[in-house]
């Protein structure tokens, strides 16, 4: 794909960054913020849920699109898991630890704190939460961001709860797990001042290190999400969620742009031609000596007339992606498993005899289109009603619309844009006066950086991994113990890196576990040497304790005696080499020498004595 001229294209881009706390609770109940695995749930929780009334008397339009599904949902609960997370009691005053590095956080964003925190309830029914309704509260607005190509204003920061996390799919609904309900979550809104792609990944970036500078969000896959809304002057405002990588920020955007343009280009030629879209009709007499398995299987064939689409409904507007995907994507919604459409037929056990009479039945000719979904009967006529309805908005150009994103950078589509319609006042919590002049501005991971290689003399790329790494705050810990700093930090990020890639199971090391093995070697009772071999064994029993780990790894310390025993051993066994290369042959022996002490010894001490042994003997 070239690139665009995005200021011609009118792009306009902002972000909604989503990051979970790492708090001592949750944000309505004192459970606890870890996650659980679901094999460890003590009993299911079942709910079907249904979209309610707004104060206005309203209902949002994406959450009547989600009730048209009936499904039920199953949520997993643990021994942890309380009344108020199953819904059963009504919700606790807001933690105060996430109310605080909220406002932290906002001050970090140069936004203006509210006068008091009041909680509002948005509906959610796609069963991310028993409730049917998310929890937030508006924690400050009007801040600002720096970016190369200039400022990203922050229009609103909101602190919420977070979902319930989505285990699987079943044939009755969804199921989900209540240990990550609750979790305290930032949701930071930047203004529309976003234009090319590259801007868009540099804004979530800086306001990614702000976060971690807090040193109270939580790491890892999931614990923070990036929304993108993308528009192009012709197009219309796609909110993209669920980028998860932030690398992927600038394809994401680039790719909406590209499918903006593909469909404000379809159409404009859709409105040259007259296009327009008939009506549904039951098209399974037409397949009923088809030799088609997916059409044969199905109870019904219900197909709709795409006047003046012929050609279009194959374009590709996305790598892999069609008009026609984005049908799919709409007939998925109500239930089915896709469709099928002329412009790829005969295929797929379709002939073309079949092809021909399908286009007699519905009344399309050569320069027409025909859609149709093979389901049962319930299904397949939503679904091609979802089908019509998203081809008469192909006629407009490009429909708003809230879309997934997918790891390849394309998008898929997932409900209509919510309105305001879902948000009414939370009468269960009272409001929360916000008192912003206690909050301590934390130090940036960037002027950590600085400081690591000022302070520490660690070398800069170094200092970026140490400062940016979840283990940034083990290393401070060891440095202030005395611990030497490129020790620490090398043992945190290239020795943890090294472990990892040998599959040693490194996320079971504690920070005392790093801490504890610094100050053997600190006090001279391990080699820095032996340092990835204990942690090796502390990661495979984090019972034992770091001399435990060093007795049973053989890495004790040794005196010197010990070391000038062994060394001498090594000089005496290659006395021919040394009194024929001297110092030469310093390299080969200080290898055997640390080999026969096995990471026991200081490699610095050994290196001292074994260049005094050599001198003797040369």
């Amino acid at each position: 794909m070239s690139e665009y001229d995005y200021e011609d294209l009118g792009l306009v881009a902002g972000l909604e960054i989503h990051q979970q706390l790492d708090t001592a609770a949750k944000l309505f109940c004192n459970c606890p913020t870890e996650r659980r695995e679901p094999e460890e749930a003590v009993r299911t929780v079942t709910r079907y849920l249904h979209p309610t009334r707004s104060e206005l008397g309203e209902i949002d339009e994406a959450a009547l699109e989600e009730s048209r599904v009936d499904r039920e949902f199953q949520y997993l609960g643990y021994d942890t898991t309380c009344l108020v997370e199953e819904d059963d009691e009504p919700p606790h005053r807001v933690d105060e630890e996430a109310l605080d590095v909220a406002l932290e956080i906002a001050q970090l964003l140069d936004a203006t704190p509210v006068d008091a925190a009041h909680v509002m309830r948005k509906i959610v029914v796609d069963g991310s939460n028993t409730s049917g309704f998310q929890r937030s509260t508006l924690i400050a607005t009007d801040g600002e961001i720096e970016t190369e190509e200039g400022p990203v204003g922050i229009a609103d920061m909101l602190l919420e709860e977070e979902s319930a996390g989505r285990i699987e799919e079943t044939e009755a609904g969804v199921v989900y797990s209540l240990d990550r309900l609750g979790i305290p979550l930032v949701e930071i809104g930047t203004e529309p001042d976003i234009r090319s792609p590259e801007q868009a990944r540099d804004a979530a970036a800086r306001i990614g290190m702000l976060l971690r500078s807090t040193g109270h969000v939580k790491r890892g896959l999931g614990t923070i999400r990036q929304d993108v809304n993308v528009s192009i002057a012709e197009g219309a405002r796609v909110e993209l969620k669920g980028v998860q990588n932030l690398d992927d920020i600038d394809d994401i955007v680039r790719e909406e742009v590209r499918r903006q343009v593909e469909l404000v280009e379809i159409g404009r030629e859709l409105r040259e031609r007259g296009a327009s879209v008939g009506e549904p009709r039951d098209v399974t007499e037409v397949f009923a000596d088809t030799d088609s398995g997916v059409v044969a299987s199905a109870d019904a064939v219900v197909a709709v007339p795409l006047f003046g689409f012929d050609g279009l409904v194959g374009r590709e507007i996305q790598p892999d992606r069609r008009l026609g995907t984005e049908l799919s994507d709409h007939a998925k919604r109500a239930g089915a498993g896709g469709i099928f459409h002329t412009d790829e037929l005969p295929a797929y056990g379709v002939t073309e005899d079949e092809v021909a009479a399908l286009r007699e039945a519905v009344g399309a000719d050569e320069t027409d289109a025909v859609a149709l979904v093979a389901a049962s009967r319930p299904v397949a006529e939503r679904a091609v009603d979802a089908v019509a309805e998203r081809a008469r908005a192909a006629v407009e150009g490009v429909p708003e619309e809230t879309r997934g994103a997918n790891a390849d950078g394309t998008s898929r589509y997932l409900r209509p844009l919510p309105g305001a319609a879902r948000m009414y006042p939370e009468t269960d919590v009272p409001p929360v006066p916000l008192d912003p002049t206690e909050v301590e501005t934390p130090e940036l991971l960037t002027e950590k950086v600085d400081r690591y290689v000022a302070e520490y003399g660690l070398d800069p790329g170094l200092a970026e991994q140490v400062a940016y790494g979840r283990r940034m705050p083990t290393f401070e810990a060891a440095v202030e113990d005395g611990v030497d700093a490129t020790l620490a930090a090398g043992t945190v990020e290239s020795t943890v890196t090294e472990l990892r890639r040998d599959d040693v199971p490194v996320e079971r090391l504690r920070d005392e576990h790093f801490l504890d093995v610094l100050a053997l070697v600190d006090a001279g009772d391990l080699a820095k040497e032996g340092v990835g071999d204990v942690l090796r064994a502390l990661a495979e029993d984090p019972t034992l304790t770091a001399a435990e780990a060093a007795e049973e790894a053989g890495l004790a310390g040794v005196d010197e005696s010990e070391v000038r025993e062994t060394v001498a051993e090594v000089v005496e066994r290659n006395g021919e080499q040394v009194e024929a290369e001297g110092m030469g042959a310093f390299s080969a022996l200080m290898g055997e020498a640390m080999g026969a002490l096995r990471g026991r010894a200081d490699g610095e001490v050994v290196s001292t004595v074994l260049r005094e042994e050599i001198r003797k003997r040369a």
